[in-house]
């Protein structure tokens, strides 16, 4: 389950996190290429220091929760397999993000500055079967970062780079 918003004052957001009890867990560089799929999304994401990961999801863009079903595989040769996957599928975007990443509980809250964008809040709780304290525990952190409903962005970066790309 996912929530996303464009935020103004990032380290106002961690230090209210980190008061909460989150940790830091690193600051990351990432780039993922978002790749043509005739169902879900398939991302390359490089993450510096880290193993690839290939990771494929179906998400409802539009829905309230955003819930998202996704699979993850991981390679030591991220170069030979995105040349490979744009080779086959065609490369739609590629987005660059610096992502500070937060940690509770298995609760994750990122906090991004995506190139081209700018800044974002996403916080991802875990579902399990339909998972109610899931929705209570993004409603409970939501709010005490002092965000609404009404400021969700119900799209991704790939959505937001393409809608960029269209109005320039």
């Amino acid at each position: 389950m996912e929530y996303k918003a464009r935020i103004e004052d990032a380290k106002a957001l961690m230090a209210t996190a980190r008061a909460l009890g989150f940790d830091h867990w690193g600051d990351l560089r990432q780039t993922d290429t978002y790749f043509a799929t005739p169902k879900g999304r398939l991302k390359l994401r490089e993450t510096a220091g880290f193993q690839a990961e290939l990771i494929f999801y179906e998400r409802d863009e539009e829905g309230a929760d955003r819930a998202s079903d996704y699979e993850v595989a991981h390679s030591n040769e991220p170069a030979a397999l995105r040349g490979l996957l744009a080779a086959s599928l065609g490369v739609l975007v590629t987005v660059r993000k610096r992502r500070t990443l937060l940690v509770l509980d298995g609760t994750r809250v990122h906090l991004d500055n995506v190139e081209g964008l700018g800044a974002f809040m996403e916080i991802e709780v875990r579902v399990q079967d339909g998972d109610d304290p899931a929705r209570e525990r993004l409603d409970w952190l939501r709010s005490e970062l002092g965000l609404g409903w009404d400021e969700c962005i119900r799209a991704s970066y790939l959505d937001l780079t393409i809608e960029r790309a269209r109005s320039a």
